[in-house]
């Protein structure tokens, strides 16, 4: 009996563990810890893919703006409607094996995404530097 509900309680907590990533999440500058974007995470086939939905721009900012620093297929093309994230494989707990774009400078990270306390972390890395930030879920 004791095994069984050791192994129930293992189980409900790794559903628990693996939340889905897919819906619109807002983006959070790390640095300013301001609002930045939202991002619809959604699946096609067995990867998971994100594009940006939404931007809160400041008042300075050009309404409608381009990725001009984009060294890929993605230059001098719209932020807005523009999938930053591709390719990710859920492994676990984890979704990996993609990467990122930071519209901003242009350049494309490794990426690794994860739900902790109900945030999305989202890591991109550079050889062995990284930098995670944490996006809100939207609420329906």
């Amino acid at each position: 009996m004791n095994r069984i509900l050791i192994l129930a309680c293992i189980l409900i907590s790794q559903s628990a563990l693996a939340q889905d990533i897919t819906g619109k999440w807002t983006t959070i500058d790390d640095n300013t810890g301001k609002k930045r974007s939202v991002v619809e995470i959604y699946k096609k086939g067995d990867k998971y893919f994100g594009k940006v939905s939404d931007m809160y721009l400041e008042p300075h900012e050009p309404k409608d703006p381009i990725c001009d620093l984009c060294t890929d297929e993605r230059k001098d093309q719209r932020t807005l409607g523009m999938e930053i994230i591709r390719n990710m494989v859920k492994d676990g707990v984890e979704y990996s094996g993609g990467d990122i774009l930071d519209p901003e400078n242009g350049k494309v990270y490794r990426c690794k995404l994860w739900v902790e306390d109900g945030k999305l972390m989202v890591r991109g890395y550079v050889a062995f530097f990284f930098r995670t930030q944490e996006w809100v879920k939207m609420r329906e």
